[in-house]
């Protein structure tokens, strides 16, 4: 039998993906049952753990943990910290909900961005003194839009840090299973509440379960959907997880839960062409430029990697072209994978002046070197520059490094509407029962479009809601 390709389905397809508990066998129980082997779903098996002395199993579909969350920074928002207050910094959770809600015009749920704020301190010292996670608070750099210095970063600022520490304890705990290539295709419900799941590459197994977190992300990786949802990005490099292909959200869809901000999205504006790195936006926001063939500024880079990648599709060819000078470059090695990675990778080029660096990008030298020396004279002069950035901004002098880069989508931000404790919300505002969302698979909180994304709030949603959706099961389990 072939394998159906659910990477095509979408919320509209006519396909069952919830059986009746009274149409199969069970073969199996376990008291929690977590969908999804990245951020979300780990965060949320260790927070379920802790709870209950029951089972906890975490079932990934692909043959390696991580979903989108590995392929990220690892940075994780949070206000109030006591690694703020050592490093001098106060600032409180309605100064960072604040930021996020000014970020998308107050267009997302302002009671969840406010809950999740309030959270997200506690999930950082949890992380830190409950499960010995490595995060250091980030001081040298801010993301465009934040206020106070509120990231707390993994070693190497790398998403695969965080995953493998994740994943380590994890596989420590003798109360969780951990299964890789075990997709869950199908949900089983005992009424209108969730009992279980269906699950299996080759062979399905119907697993009966207490409560079912839903951590599958998001459905970037599904283009139908992406099409339908997000048609502005839909042409551009998906650089994302292969597994975001909608599944927790058209089960919850079957489930008649309620689905918010599906054309929400996270963009990103440098993307490495060729090479296929991502060029960590520390790069823009330590001074960095973007100009287009024309050598033409095109869009101010300070509003954000995700606004800005909409601008970068939008030029001729569909690239820019990132500029910046050796104080950046020796200042970002070492210090994040990504750049590291990029330069092993032979991503930049380097020459003594604009005019030759530009030719060997392929941007018009005489317009580059125009634009370049229009931005370093506003810098000086402490005013706004031809694109009207303030944010950011230092006087980038020889000799150069550049790069050609793409926009693409990382993840989806819209999903399954969910409560304080991360439960699935029905259309006429229940609960259903058993159920919990988190991540991609949860409707996120940066509004609609890519606009109102402001960095980390992918992390906010993935790991705070992990965190309260198993706590929540944990305690509410009869064991």
């Amino acid at each position: 039998m072939s394998t159906p390709d659910y990477s095509r389905r979408t919320i509209e397809d006519a396909t069952p993906e919830v059986v009746s508990v009274n149409d199969v066998t069970i073969d199996v129980e376990t008291n929690v049952l977590v969908a999804g082997g990245g951020g979300t779903g780990l965060v949320a098996a260790l927070a379920a753990s802790e709870r209950t002395n029951g089972t906890v199993t975490v079932l990934e579909k692909s043959d390696r943990l991580g979903g989108n969350t590995s392929l990220s920074t690892g940075m994780i928002p949070a206000a109030g910290t006591r690694f703020q207050r050592d490093a001098g910094i106060e600032e409180t959770a309605d100064d960072m909900a604040r930021d996020i809600l000014e970020k998308n015009d107050y267009e997302a749920d302002e009671e969840m961005v406010r809950h999740l704020c309030a959270e997200s301190k506690h999930l950082v010292h949890w992380l830190v003194d409950d499960w010995d996670i490595t995060l250091r608070l980030v001081d040298d750099f801010k993301y465009p839009q934040h206020s106070a210095y509120r990231m707390h970063a993994p070693p190497g600022r790398n998403g695969e840090h965080l995953i493998d520490e994740l994943a380590a304890r994890i596989e420590a705990d003798d109360d969780i299973e951990l299964l890789t290539n075990t997709p869950v295709t199908k949900l089983v419900a005992d009424g209108d509440a969730v009992a279980g799941a269906v699950a299996g590459e080759t062979h399905e197994e119907v697993i009966g379960a207490g409560k079912v977190v839903l951590a599958t992300d998001g459905f970037a990786g599904n283009r139908r959907m992406v099409e339908n949802n997000c048609g502005e990005i839909a042409d551009a490099l998906y650089f994302g997880s292969d597994g975001n292909t909608g599944d927790g959200i058209r089960w919850g869809a079957a489930l008649d839960a309620e689905i918010a901000y599906m054309d929400s999205f996270q963009g990103h504006a440098t993307v490495v062409q060729g090479t296929g790195a991502l060029s960590t936006y520390a790069v823009i926001m330590n001074g960095g430029v973007l100009v287009n063939e024309d050598g033409e500024r095109f869009g101010n880079e300070a509003k954000g990697y995700s606004a800005l990648a909409i601008d970068v599709v939008d030029q001729p060819g569909g690239v820019g072209y990132e500029l910046f000078d050796e104080r950046i470059f020796e200042k970002l090695r070492g210090e994040f994978d990504d750049f590291d990675e990029a330069v092993d990778l032979g991503s930049y080029v380097s020459a003594p002046d604009i005019e030759t660096l530009a030719a060997e990008l392929g941007c018009d030298p005489s317009a580059t070197a125009a634009a370049l020396e229009s931005y370093n004279e506003a810098v000086r002069a402490d005013e706004p520059d031809s694109v009207g950035r303030v944010d950011g901004r230092a006087v980038l002098e020889p000799p150069f490094y550049g790069a050609t880069i793409v926009g693409s989508l990382f993840h989806t931000q819209g999903g399954l509407l969910v409560d304080e404790h991360g439960r699935v919300l029905q259309s006429d505002g229940s609960v259903v029962d058993n159920l919990y969302a988190g991540g991609g698979t949860a409707a996120g909180i940066s509004g609609h479009g890519a606009d109102g994304y402001l960095s980390g709030n992918g992390l906010t949603t993935a790991l705070g809601l992990g965190r309260l959706a198993g706590r929540h099961a944990g305690d509410s389990l009869e064991v």
